[in-house]
């Protein structure tokens, strides 16, 4: 089965967990995991042993376990990667194994095929020693297979009864999908429900290949050595397996062009202007709060992370003296202002990839829910949900933000104001998830407790243009 659970599609915003499946096996184990193998490893101790002392070790020919686990461990050797873990086609050695052989004995002989499997890494130096200990708890796949056949009378494959082998593949998945729980949760991993989701993948491969492996024991019934003619089929699969990883790990290298490609961006918008690139950090981790507050995933997550570093980049294109005036602003001059988002969108466009997508998350941020923002008039659930999410934070950062002409609101002013523009300017449901955020924050200063600022005139707006909650804290939109 797979070291950790995962699904075999890598979605967006996934490939930090990624990278870190591709890495694991150099690391050794944390004391956390150590931990949880030993428990979880020796609960697999006493179950099989307590197997073997009701069932007996039955009648084996060395020959044929021979065979069985060398056809393991290749099986074994065949590494799919996925999402925070491995997949591979071991149950086509496995199922044949557990009709050819006494089942009670096949939990022991998958344990020894697994830590010879990665032996050869480890002693090539690309794996630590210590991740050979996982042999035992990742073993426990065959324990609930093992108890129902021997329960059945170690049937044969001929003689198996179509209920006993459905019974045996469901008492395979259950038994290990409740091992995978429990080493995530001593080890503090993922969350049931997330291990759920990620495993749907890796399963759904173990269900296909079962009746192949049946069919592989049928043919080999009373003539084990049969079952070696699966090698080739093992080196071919090696081969796809082997792509698949150069392929996740040009993922991983694309991700993190990606993402040094916002850094670099956003240095520059900070080189440019101080104050913008310091905002838009301060946005970034409000944004992903709001985020975790939502229980968005980790594609949307990621945009919004992007977003919200990059939504003022298109301010490079407007002259600094429209930035810095610390005096009123003409209409002309807010119609200059008001292009940084459609400036903003084009020069991500031009990055393409992942940057496009941010591009039009960076293009929505000044959109208002009642329709009234700009550049397209969007309203409502027609703006993308990571733009809404970046105008609260936006709004938000501003407010409590000291700048030349203004002091930061307090924090019950800028709260106060955040409620009176949900439902206009701002979504209603993300300003809800952004005040639960802001109530487990730390207070932000008073303004009395500021030094006084130099200049305390407000920019002031043109005829007709909207004021939003942001503008309070910000002369430009």
């Amino acid at each position: 089965m797979a070291e950790t659970h995962a699904s075999a599609l890598v979605r967006p915003g996934d490939e930090e967990r990624l990278a870190d499946t591709l890495t694991r096996d150099h690391r050794t184990l944390s004391g956390a995991e150590r931990r949880a193998e030993l428990l979880v490893g020796g609960a697999w101790v006493a179950a099989v042993t307590t197997l073997l002392a009701l069932a007996g070790p039955g009648d084996v020919r060395w020959v044929d376990a021979l065979v069985v686990l060398v056809v393991v461990t290749l099986a074994s050797r065949v590494r799919f990667a996925v999402l925070s873990g491995y997949t591979n086609p071991v149950l086509l050695g496995v199922v044949p194994a557990l009709l050819l052989l006494p089942p009670q004995t096949v939990p022991v002989l998958t344990a020894l095929a697994l830590a010879a499997a990665g032996l050869p890494e480890v002693l090539r130096g690309r794996a630590a020693p210590a991740r050979l200990l996982l042999a035992p708890a990742n073993a426990w796949f065959t324990v609930g297979p093992a108890v129902v056949l021997a329960a059945a009378g170690a049937p044969s494959g001929s003689e198996a009864a179509a209920a006993v082998l459905a019974l045996a593949l469901a008492a395979q998945l259950g038994v290990d999908m409740l091992s995978s729980w429990a080493r995530e949760r001593l080890s503090g991993g993922a969350p049931l429900r997330e291990q759920l989701h990620e495993a749907f993948w890796v399963y759904a491969v173990d269900v296909a290949f079962a009746p192949v492996g049946l069919l592989v024991a049928l043919a080999a019934e009373d003539r084990t050595w049969a079952l070696a003619l699966m090698v080739p089929l093992f080196g071919l699969l090696q081969v796809f397996a082997a792509e698949r990883r150069n392929r996740m790990e040009q993922l991983v290298e694309l991700s993190t062009a990606y993402r040094g490609t916002a850094m670099v961006l956003g240095d520059v918008v900070e080189s440019d202007d101080a104050y913008t690139g310091e905002h838009c950090r301060g946005v970034v981790e409000l944004a992903l709060a709001v985020c975790e507050e939502l229980r968005l995933d980790r594609a949307t997550r990621q945009r919004v992370e992007f977003g919200a570093l990059l939504h003022d980049v298109g301010k490079v294109a407007v002259p600094k003296e429209i930035i810095n005036k610390s005096g009123p602003l003409d209409a002309d001059e807010w119609e200059v202002i008001k292009t940084h988002t459609v400036e903003g969108q084009r020069m991500l466009d031009t990055v393409g990839g992942l940057m496009r997508q941010v591009g039009i998350i960076v293009r929505a941020h000044h959109e208002r829910w009642d329709g009234t923002g700009y550049p397209d008039g969007l309203a409502g659930e027609d703006i993308p949900i990571e733009s809404r999410i970046v105008s609260a934070c936006d709004t938000w950062n501003a407010m409590t933000t000291t700048r030349s002409y203004r002091r930061a609101l307090t924090r019950a002013d800028a709260v106060a104001e955040l409620r009176r523009v949900a439902g206009s300017q701002l979504d209603p449901r993300v300003v809800g998830a952004l005040l639960d955020v802001i109530a487990r924050l730390g207070p932000v200063p008073d303004a009395s407790a500021l030094p006084p600022v130099p200049v305390a005139v407000a920019p002031e707006r043109p005829p007709g243009v909207p004021a939003p909650a942001a503008d309070l804290a910000a002369p430009q939109a």
